[in-house]
């Protein structure tokens, strides 16, 4: 039984409210579940089954959980795609993963379009060391939609370099809702937990307007029906007020983006109960790029104008915010927490974008087992110094001192934590033969 004792701060994850934070407790830990959070008691002594930790200095606080992940994206650029294209693509996800855990503090990631159920499966057998997957495979759009990207000069029909068809991932273009049934159907056999689809056109898509609409009615009724019959939501990339107001009314459960919302599609998100993952972080970084090609500059600073009002309007109006960091720009990965630094950046509280990254992710994305730190959730939390929840940009200047996924410590700062060994996950599938 692993003990932290008394942890000077702690933020349990369960709501946005004061009352989910905690000082001076204690967290117990069994089989890589919590097994209770209490009040310290001083005479915990080590030894006799139990192994205590001090955690006076420390901040305590769920892994987080991004609901907007790409571990198959380094770069917007053509020869980003080509290498992500590649024969050792494997190589750069495992990479992702393991950057996305042990720098990011992500214990559960949803991978909005990219990954496959082979890198999910390498995931939860150990081969691979990284955060936890919900997939969606693809991010389903139609001909010429913000997943059809064949390079500037389209007239030479180059296929569209973006989550490209392969073992595991259909394509992401379809048109027609008969088309869009049979695609849902694919990606589900294919083992996805959601699907994704496009209702408007992109930021970084090469020659699509932001105003244009991508998908009719009927084509994301199909994709919301066939998903609703295998019992997969749907969440929808939607900047512009068109797509925003397809996805709503057309069966979308999750917004993704929202740059354009105003208040009467927040009014409409709300009374159909739709969840909205705005991305801040992605925008920003956006807007400080100086490597973008004109015509995707010109959409960032269109969207730039008005996405924080879209998040506080969403605040305002009730909607449940969730944290996703989308991370398409080089150096992004490892650096999730950021997201929950934008989030307050656009007016949320300090716990509301934590508990959007936290115990409300957890519920909404389907993996309600962690988020939370109470007993029976699993023991995903992250130990910090200083005061990261007020500024979460800390954890990437020295704040994050370990990362904990299912009790077992990933960054070797706390010798008493049982740290997870590569070697061993190794020597498992691959036993020495005699």
């Amino acid at each position: 039984m692993l003990v932290l004792s008394n942890v000077s701060k702690l933020y349990d994850g369960a709501s946005s409210a004061q009352s989910s934070l905690l000082k001076n407790v204690d967290v117990w830990i069994d089989q890589g579940k919590i097994a209770k959070v209490q009040p310290h008691q001083s005479e915990l002594k080590q030894g006799e089954g139990l192994t205590v930790v001090d955690c006076s200095a420390y901040t305590v606080t769920p892994g987080i959980i991004d609901c907007h992940g790409h571990i198959t994206i380094l770069g917007i650029h053509e020869k980003d795609m080509d290498r992500m294209n590649s024969l050792p693509s494997l190589v750069y996800v495992e990479k992702i993963l393991y950057t996305t855990l042990v720098n990011g503090g992500v214990t559960t990631m949803r991978d909005i379009g990219g990954a496959t159920h082979q890198m999910k499966r390498l995931v939860d057998e150990g081969v691979v060391i990284g955060p936890r997957l919900k997939i969606a495979v693809c991010m389903l759009s139609t001909t010429g939609g913000h997943a059809d990207f064949r390079g500037p000069d389209r007239c030479h029909a180059q296929l569209s370099k973006m989550f490209m068809e392969g073992p595991g991932r259909p394509s992401s273009i379809v048109d027609g809702p008969w088309e869009c049934r049979k695609r849902v159907r694919e990606i589900a056999a294919c083992g996805a937990d959601f699907i994704k689809l496009c209702t408007s056109p992109g930021v970084s898509s090469p020659s699509d307007k932001l105003e244009h609409q991508d998908f009719t009615p009927e084509e994301i009724k199909a994709i919301c029906d066939e998903a609703a019959a295998r019992g997969m939501k749907v969440a929808a990339h939607a900047h512009s007020q068109s797509g925003i107001k397809l996805a709503i009314e057309n069966g979308v459960y999750d917004i993704q983006h929202i740059s354009f919302m105003d208040e009467r599609l927040v009014e409409a998100a709300f009374e159909k109960g739709c969840t909205v993952t705005p991305t801040s972080w992605i925008i920003a970084a956006l807007l400080k790029s100086d490597d973008l090609p004109a015509a995707v500059k010109e959409k960032v600073q269109k969207v730039g104008e008005v996405h924080a009002q879209a998040v506080r309007f969403a605040a305002k109006g009730g909607l449940k915010i969730l944290a996703g960091t989308d991370p398409v720009l080089p150096g992004m990965h490892g650096q999730n927490f950021m997201e929950i630094a934008s989030l307050i950046e656009d007016g949320l509280s300090a716990l509301q974008a934590w508990h959007g990254a936290t115990g409300l992710a957890a519920s909404e994305i389907g993996q309600d087992d962690t988020g939370v730190l109470q007993p029976g959730r699993r023991a995903d939390l992250l130990i910090c110094k200083g005061d990261v929840l007020e500024n979460p940009a800390l954890l990437g200047k020295g704040g994050l001192i370990e990362v904990v996924k299912d009790g077992e410590a990933y960054r070797g700062a706390i010798s008493a934590i049982p740290q997870r060994s590569f070697a061993t996950t190794v020597d498992q599938f691959c036993p020495v033969i005699i």
